[in-house]
């Protein structure tokens, strides 16, 4: 959702909690400020993973849209998910209070429409990704290298149920007269955004250390190289995620006949400029193989 609807919902849900004392209300407005704050993170990691390499960043600038998506993640975990579950516990022995939660249904009956309308945007472009790798909805979302649409549709997700988990804790709280369902509303909703803050913490941890890429983009490469005339055999091949959709590959080759060094250079290096026309291949270092090199089968050394 833009930064402008995040922050205005901000505004409203923090006026309402604090007319009503909603400690829902106060975890919603949480919820929003910090996903207010994600926005401006995830723009800055989409900017910056695309500035193209230099002499200092050969591979480019990707590794960069990680860093910014798990200073989200830690905003989502210490704003949101943090106040939301502080504030719900100390709300647990609050006394009952006159309270009118009109506002507080308005607020937050357009907050889900908003929040709908991004999750099924966040949804389209799952669907679109998932066809094209040919793999489940679910699959794609856990191993895509993109991680502002994961982190997009995962807080989309948690706002709609966090939206109907306040809801809930507000019409308990009114039937019931007791103000303990509204506390127990902000907590579970600040244990929601944590469990999703902690998922997006381990994803972006998991790029930033070195993923490596989709077996079956690896196994596209293997049998081009397999395929190649120069080529006698590949010896090992690893794939590794460098960015969005960025790859950085390292293999060992064995050349058919007996050329000079400097013909093999050559060759290699046409096999390197070769691979990198390939847009998801961000760098190729190919070198040859060690005599005597078991070919690489299966997964290889990855």
């Amino acid at each position: 959702m833009a930064l402008a609807a995040n922050t205005t919902l901000a505004i409203l849900k923090s006026i309402v909690a604090v007319l009503t004392g909603s400690a829902s209300m106060v975890a919603e407005a949480a919820h929003s400020w910090a996903d207010a704050g994600n926005e401006v993170f995830l723009v800055i990691a989409e900017r910056r993973a695309e500035k193209p390499a230099d002499a200092t960043h050969p591979l480019g600038f990707g590794r960069e849209a990680y860093v910014w998506s798990m200073i989200a993640a830690f905003g989502l975990f210490g704003v949101g998910a943090g106040v939301s579950v502080w504030h719900g516990i100390t709300s647990l022995t609050a006394e009952e209070a006159e309270a009118d939660y009109l506002y507080a249904y308005l607020v937050l009956g357009a907050a889900f429409v908003l929040e709908s309308i991004s999750f099924f945007q966040a949804r389209r472009e799952v669907r679109r990704g998932a066809r094209k790798a040919d793999v489940s909805r679910v699959t794609f979302l856990d191993k895509t290298s993109n991680p502002t649409l994961r982190a997009v549709f995962f807080e989309d997700a948690a706002a709609l149920v966090g939206i109907v988990i306040a809801v809930t804790g507000l019409v308990l709280h009114q039937v019931t007269h007791q103000p303990v369902w509204d506390a127990i509303g902000s907590i579970l909703v600040g244990l929601l955004l944590g469990f999703v803050a902690l998922y997006l913490l381990r994803r972006n941890m998991d790029f930033l250390v070195g993923q490596v890429a989709d077996p079956r983009i690896r196994e596209t490469v293997l049998g081009w190289l397999r395929e190649r005339p120069e080529v006698e055999t590949v010896s090992t091949l690893h794939l590794e995620y460098v960015g969005p959709g960025k790859i950085f590959l390292v293999g060992s080759v064995d050349l058919a006949g007996d050329g000079s060094e400097s013909e093999a250079a050559e060759e290699l290096q046409r096999l390197e400029d070769h691979l990198e026309e390939r847009p998801e291949i961000a760098r190729a270092v190919l070198s040859l193989a060690a005599p005597g090199r078991v070919p690489t089968t299966g997964d290889g050394f990855q």
